[in-house]
């Protein structure tokens, strides 16, 4: 992600928010009825390379730990507790574990972990403001509800480490031993879910005295339809009719049960597939299309 005056810039959010919307709802909606292994890679790998971009070396770690333990629980469990299958790997006290139940636990972790790590890069294209644009006049509550939703996570990290460096400075956050710690950990997150209440009810008052949701309000944006937007989102729709029909008949599902068979003929499957890939790498072109605009105006300077 390249700086601008010290801000990191991402050209992909500089799109009309319905582009980004559509975007986000077709690769989602795509992945999540996406049972084969090829179109699991591919939305794993450009998930988990445009979250990289987008926060980084950070949250690598937390995110491979998250993704770990997703895979090995859903995996072992559906190994474990379903017994479908016709190739048997070995027994346990007369049990079958067979291999096309640990397939499917495998893909269904994957898939799972790429749609966490998609959500991951929308909430940070998709701001709070963003939201009320595109519902605030369809489902002003609606709208309101889900940007809470993504900023209220950040948010109680935010005031939890303000809450943490507070009972430090008072002499409270160097305790010895598991009660003492536990009691001033309990009393920290009472303190944490009392503000947290609070803000929210300060925030509901605030948003109702301002006439939000009602009939004829309007409201300040700088979100402007341009002919790059226009074009984009031709793009969507066009890569994306054939994304989903391909997801309506089938031909992203896997079969497991009794034996593995793929979901459509190949030839079909393969044009689904070139459209799936054409939105994935659709941000990643964008990016490097700024960049090298950028670049390119900056040697001109």
């Amino acid at each position: 992600m390249r700086k601008r005056q010290g801000k990191a810039v991402c050209e992909f959010a500089s799109f009309h928010p319905l582009v980004t919307a559509l975007y986000y709802l077709l690769v989602i909606g795509v992945s999540m009825f996406s049972m084969d292994p090829l179109f699991l890679c591919a939305t794993c790998a450009a998930a988990w390379g445009y979250a990289f971009f987008l926060k980084g070396k950070q949250n690598v770690r937390k995110n491979i730990i998250m993704a770990g333990f997703v895979l090995v629980l859903m995996t072992v469990v559906n190994t474990l507790f379903t017994h479908n299958g016709e190739t048997v790997l070995f027994y346990i006290n007369r049990n079958r574990v067979t291999l096309e139940a640990f397939l499917y636990g495998l893909c269904a972790s994957v898939m799972l972990i790429s749609v966490i790590m998609w959500l991951e890069s929308f909430q940070i294209l998709m701001t709070s403001d963003k939201l009320i644009y595109l519902f605030g006049k369809i489902a002003p509550v609606f709208g309101l509800v889900i940007s809470m939703i993504f900023r209220f996570i950040p948010l109680l990290k935010a005031r939890y480490a303000e809450i943490a460096m507070g009972q430090k400075c008072m002499g409270r956050g160097a305790q010895t031993g598991f009660v003492k710690r536990s009691r001033q950990l309990i009393k920290e997150v009472s303190i944490l879910i009392a503000w947290s209440l609070e803000a929210s009810i300060e925030s509901a008052d605030s948003m109702a005295a301002r006439g939000y949701g009602l009939r004829g309000r309007s409201s300040f944006h700088l979100f402007k339809l341009t002919g790059r937007d226009g074009a984009a989102l031709v793009f969507l729709v066009a890569a994306g009719s054939v994304a989903v029909a391909g997801a309506v008949t089938g031909c992203t599902a896997m079969h497991f049960y009794p034996r593995l068979a793929s979901g459509s003929e190949d030839g079909w499957k393969m044009l689904a597939f070139a459209a799936f890939a054409a939105l994935l790498c659709m941000p990643f072109i964008i990016e490097m299309a700024g960049d090298y605009k950028w670049k390119k105006s900056a040697l001109k300077n």
